[in-house]
């Protein structure tokens, strides 16, 4: 769940029930989703969320490997009830527990304390009991290092630590055992409160130790004094900013609690891109991203030809030919049916030329940087755009110029695509706090999202319509002619409407990809480049969209309103995100 959704849609409602069910009704709805079959879950989870960690934060300590220091709190999901989907959210590794060797009959709800963003977890420890813990992990398809932290007495640790032991990556313990060492060869980490002299002599013996209290100053300590194992931490961090100076105080591995909930989900992907960004790897640019460039400035001339004949001649001559009608023996017949294709083909010629500017921009922006997420976004609109010439067809006409169009473009595309098909970069990102900057922000992502999602089912509609019923109720209130009417005038009419119809519903799908992929993806602090794509990308579609309804007099309101509402999200995501997106640094 990505923080659009959580902060914009979820987190007012969950708020308002009591903590454990609104916890188990979360962590439930997400593991259903990463339920799905044949792998459809985690697909999903990443198209929303996009959580992937970049090589250069990968790690190895007590020879486990971990693909980036950021890790969950058992406490977050004492049940483990929403684990399958924390191992797709982009966690280096998760802690579970405290398990203990029984079930806990009765427990009860952590207190939350809004005001300084803080839980109060229960003392005594909720678990679903060792044998059950096993069950759970034993259906779990890994994809991260599991940690279990043990409670109980010692022959309890003893009993548990052999029955984990396959199932998890080392154990945390709340009581300094050394003689359990001897029980595994996964590494045991000794949970420990405060630093003292005593202290110290014990937990040499340990592969590291985990600090709950004062985590910065007692990291600092712990390495002042010489310290060389691991360390790893739990709570503290609520935003990305935190989780950096703990590592910089001397941490190996950090573990979220508390302030995973209080800021969200993407919390991890936010610290990632942050410690990605003070790396400041620069990758040499990669190669093939000027074909995906030039596949967009394609589409683009497309587009500005095609405006010009919907601004003209609206039909072309091999139009007339299929007809075997000039257009002036169409406007006589009914000039409305001339400005319905006129209405058609600049809102497609209008779609087409913001298509163009979006991959464009992927291209120069995120696919010469190396961003593997702009180069899917690139070919999965691509693909449906080629596959949208079989909806031309719908109604037995294709015109050889758009084949021609298609001939033009498929070895630009192809070439791009096989230049950059081992591209592996990830986003880094110049967010560092929680600022009303970037509370705003999320809104303004949101209102983009549903922007996108709203072109995708528009043009899905739409192209439906144009391989079926071609018009709507009020396209024919505005021609004052039925499909039968049409037909009987000519027969090949109503196949060059569809024609017309379908393409539009293709282009408007494809662009409403780029929109989305690119808000899912792509929205990321200091991405000006983002905004502009946005702004200036949007400008064609939008004005060319609602001014032809108005130039030809098709205004009706309710056929008008979903370009309205498109037209509101876009206005609102601009305003909402121009400082976010054009802020360097906090």
């Amino acid at each position: 769940m990505p923080d659009w959704s959580y902060h914009g849609i979820f987190k007012p409602i969950l708020s308002a029930l009591p903590p454990t069910l609104s916890r188990e009704f979360i962590h439930r709805g997400m593991n259903v989703i990463a339920s799905l079959p044949f792998g459809m879950g985690s697909h999903v989870i990443n198209f929303l969320g996009r959580e992937e960690s970049s090589p250069l934060l990968h790690k190895k300590l007590n020879t486990v490997e971990f693909v980036n220091p950021i890790g969950l709190s058992g406490k977050i999901d004492p049940l483990l009830s929403g684990t399958k989907a924390f191992s797709n959210l982009g966690f280096g590794f998760l802690e579970i527990g405290p398990v203990t060797v029984e079930k806990t009959d009765k427990f009860t709800d952590p207190i939350f304390n809004r005001k300084e963003n803080e839980i109060i977890f229960p003392t005594r420890a909720e678990s679903i009991g060792v044998e059950e813990t096993i069950k759970k992990l034993s259906a779990l398809r890994k994809k991260q290092p599991i940690f279990a932290r043990l409670s109980g007495s010692f022959e309890e640790l003893e009993y548990m630590i052999s029955k984990l032991e396959k199932y998890v990556e080392g154990f945390i313990l709340e009581i300094a055992e050394p003689t359990l060492l001897s029980k595994t060869k996964k590494p045991i980490y000794l949970a420990i409160d405060g630093i003292n002299v005593e202290l110290l002599t014990k937990i040499d013996s340990f592969s590291g130790v985990v600090i709950e209290e004062d985590v910065v100053e007692n990291v600092k300590k712990l390495r002042g004094k010489g310290y060389e194992h691991t360390i790893i931490t739990v709570g503290g961090v609520s935003e990305p900013q935190h989780a950096l100076n703990i590592l910089d105080a001397g941490a190996d591995l950090v573990i979220v609690s508390d302030g995973y909930v209080f800021s969200g989900p993407g919390l991890t992907k936010r610290i990632n891109e942050a410690l990605l960004d003070r790396i400041q790897y620069t990758p040499p640019p990669q190669s093939g991203w000027f074909a995906y460039w030039l596949f967009g400035l394609f589409i683009v001339i497309g587009g500005l030809l095609a405006l010009t004949f919907s601004m003209t001649t609206v039909i072309l001559p091999y139009d007339e030919f299929f007809l075997e009608m000039s257009r002036q023996s169409i406007s006589s017949f009914n000039e409305r049916i001339m400005l319905f294709m006129a209405h058609d083909r600049m809102t497609l010629a209008g779609t087409m030329i913001s298509g163009g500017i979006l991959y464009m921009q992927l291209a120069k922006f995120g696919v010469k940087k190396g961003l593997k997420w702009a180069k899917q976004a690139i070919d999965a609109a691509a693909i449906v755009g080629f596959l949208g010439i079989f909806a031309f067809i719908g109604y037995g006409y294709f015109d050889w110029l758009h084949l021609l169009f298609w001939l033009v473009l498929l070895p630009v595309y192809i070439y791009g695509f096989v230049k950059t098909k081992n591209i592996a970069g990830t986003p880094a990102s110049a967010n560092r706090n929680n600022d009303a900057v970037w509370k705003r922000a999320i809104y303004g992502q949101l209102a983009f999202v549903l922007l996108g999602f709203a072109f995708v089912l528009g043009g899905i509609v739409i192209s439906s319509i144009g391989v079926s019923t071609i018009f709507v109720s009020t396209d024919l209130a505005y021609i004052c002619m039925t499909p039968e009417m049409m037909n009987a005038f000519n027969e090949n009419l109503l196949p060059v409407l569809a024609h017309d119809r379908a393409g539009f519903g293709s282009a408007l799908l494809s662009v409403g990809l780029l929109v989305l992929m690119l808000s899912l993806w792509g929205y990321h602090q200091g991405n000006k480049w983002v905004w502009w794509t946005y702004f200036i990308g949007g400008l064609p579609a939008f004005i060319a969209g609602i001014y032809v309804h108005f130039a030809i007099g098709y205004t009706t309101f309710i056929h008008l309103l979903p370009a309205y509402v498109a037209l509101l999200l876009y206005v609102l995501g601009l305003a909402l995100s121009f400082t976010f997106l054009h802020k360097k640094h906090n």
